[in-house]
């Protein structure tokens, strides 16, 4: 059973919770999940089974979708609701027209300083543990786009939007960066993610019913193959397979690939995903192009 879950993960509950609970109901014991949210989010959660669980890099490099809400002229400690108050201050002068320009400005590419409250690790130990510890750390900024950051609607202190970014964007630190923007501060009062590449919420099982399949949980979601619908396909011949499977690149004819430089789904039968590849053009121009395994599934 390998196969990829779009379960819409409740609030109050890990990514690493949600993980747990199917493993427990459908007694498999490889499960994992691409991209974490956080206890107070909820949406999209890619919970991966069986081989399934080696896709986790190449699901999470998704750009995500999310819907939020923004409380202004509140300051935490955690940048959400759920942290100690930091400071409060009244946002009556504020405007609509202060606040999409405030989105403006973090719209497209920046550089972000992760929140103290995230799962980066710093020797060892994730920042969220330091933090419950009280203990503050030098974090490296990160490079970030944001494509969309609209204003869907306007009720001081309350704000609904919608984001559209890059994998490793913290939505509770743009929250705050908007706040700040502002000159009344703001957290993050609520977040749903929508998207996640190509899975959105529409396309979600409860985690109930996730778990009410037990056993029979491979019955949704997708196969690895299918997970991957914006990797090229490049079908090969057995014995091409076999020096794949065995860790060896392959030379291909120019026009088997789309894509030179790119991840391929290797596949022998157009449906089982053998191997996850990469397409390297030669330097000195147009010709064959090797392909090295990067990750193999399947045995041959």
């Amino acid at each position: 059973m390998d196969r990829v879950l779009v379960v819409d993960k409740p609030r109050g509950l890990t990514s690493h919770d949600v993980v747990e609970r199917i493993r427990r109901s459908s007694r498999v014991p490889k499960v994992g999940h691409a991209g974490t949210l956080d206890p107070t989010a909820t949406g999209v959660l890619l919970v991966l089974i069986g081989k399934a669980t080696r896709l986790a890099q190449f699901l999470t490099e998704a750009q995500k979708e999310y819907r939020g809400h923004m409380v202004l002229g509140r300051t935490t400690d955690s940048q959400d609701l759920a942290g100690h108050v930091l400071t409060e201050q009244a946002c009556d002068g504020v405007t609509r027209e202060d606040v999409e320009r405030a989105f403006d400005r973090f719209t497209g590419e920046s550089d972000q300083v992760p929140p103290m409250v995230s799962a980066i690790k710093h020797k060892g130990a994730p920042l969220y543990a330091l933090a419950r510890k009280g203990i503050e750390v030098k974090r490296e900024p990160r490079r970030i786009v944001v494509e969309r950051l609209t204003l869907l609607s306007f009720a001081p202190p309350d704000i609904e939007f919608e984001i559209v970014c890059s994998k490793g964007t913290y939505v509770r630190t743009i929250a705050a960066d908007v706040g700040e923007a502002l000159g009344c501060g703001a957290c993050l009062g609520a977040l749903e993610r929508r998207r996640s590449g190509p899975f959105s919420i529409e396309n979600a099982i409860a985690l109930r019913d996730a778990e009410a399949l037990g056993r029979d949980v491979g019955s949704v979601g997708c196969s690895m193959f299918e997970a991957l619908p914006g990797f090229p396909v490049l079908r090969i011949e057995s014995s091409e397979a076999f020096l794949l499977a065995s860790g060896s690149a392959i030379t291909v004819a120019e026009g088997r690939v789309e894509a030179a430089g790119k991840h391929l789904r290797v596949t022998t039968d157009g449906v089982t995903l053998l191997a996850i590849g990469r397409a390297l053009q030669a330097a000195d121009g147009p010709g064959p192009v090797t392909v090295q395994p990067v990750r193999v599934f399947e045995p041959v």
